[in-house]
């Protein structure tokens, strides 16, 4: 079934079923795996990496450890790495409407309708990165000199839902991106396939392989992975949280 899936897309690279951390695809820590069911059917799509809080640890890591080169780096530089990302999601559109179906049930004219409108938050911020100005302020003294300079908060920590599996998370990433951090990516457990598949996509834009970790674990986990990567989250550099739902 699954290799059926992967035959019907024009790029087979984007059905990933590993954890995509420090700008590898990984197997996770303890190597086992959930099952990603189509809702549909309820038939078996694939197997994908079941990760528990030291991988966790580890993508967080690995996001501030690419903080410091991508931080660092030219707004103008980074408006052309997520321009590339635009034009790779657009490119690949239909593919992505394919996983999108498959993993979370949308028809498929809508589900393209969301890759398209979810591009247009990474096309957005692409410009805006170019235009993240400081500002001179008034000041009640004749020898100072108020200024506000915008630099990059860190790590953002962005937890997507299913429903929008992918513009959920261009508009989360994109901005951090575009603002000089970087992402550590939780995509829900029923739909990780749109968020591997975008995390493919960022990987073929070069500088910004290493700025978006994406990992993901079952809801339920024998071996308490849930309260693991909430102890680890917390004592590890997350300095902003985007969630939704």
């Amino acid at each position: 079934m699954g290799q059926r899936r992967v035959d019907a897309l024009n790029d087979s690279d984007l059905w990933r079923s590993q954890a995509y951390i420090d700008g590898a695809w990984v197997a996770g820590n303890r190597n086992q795996t959930f099952a990603v069911m189509n809702p549909s059917s309820q038939a078996w799509l694939v197997d994908v990496a079941d990760c528990d809080g030291q991988d966790t640890q580890f993508a967080i890591e690995a996001a501030n450890r690419a903080l410091v080169g991508w931080r660092a780096m030219l707004p103008a530089e980074r408006s052309v790495i997520l321009r590339r990302w635009y034009d790779l999601i657009i490119e690949h559109a239909d593919d992505l409407a394919r996983i999108m179906t498959l993993e979370q049930g949308k028809p498929l004219a809508e589900a393209k309708g969301e890759v398209i409108y979810g591009a247009g938050f990474v096309d957005w911020y692409a410009d805006e990165a170019k235009r993240i100005n400081g500002d001179v302020l008034p000041t009640t003294h004749h020898d100072k000199r108020l200024m506000v300079l915008k630099q990059a908060i860190g790590v953002v920590a962005a937890i997507t839902p299913w429903n929008f599996p992918s513009s959920m998370i261009t508009r989360k990433c994109a901005p951090a991106l575009a603002a000089g951090c970087t992402v550590v990516l939780k995509p829900s457990d029923l739909t990780p396939l749109s968020a591997l598949a975008l995390a493919e996509l960022s990987r073929a834009c070069g500088h910004a392989s290493r700025c978006v970790q994406c990992d993901h674990h079952a809801r339920c986990s024998s071996s308490g992975t849930g309260n693991d990567s909430k102890s680890d989250c917390a004592q590890a550099v997350i300095h902003w949280l985007n969630g939704s739902g």
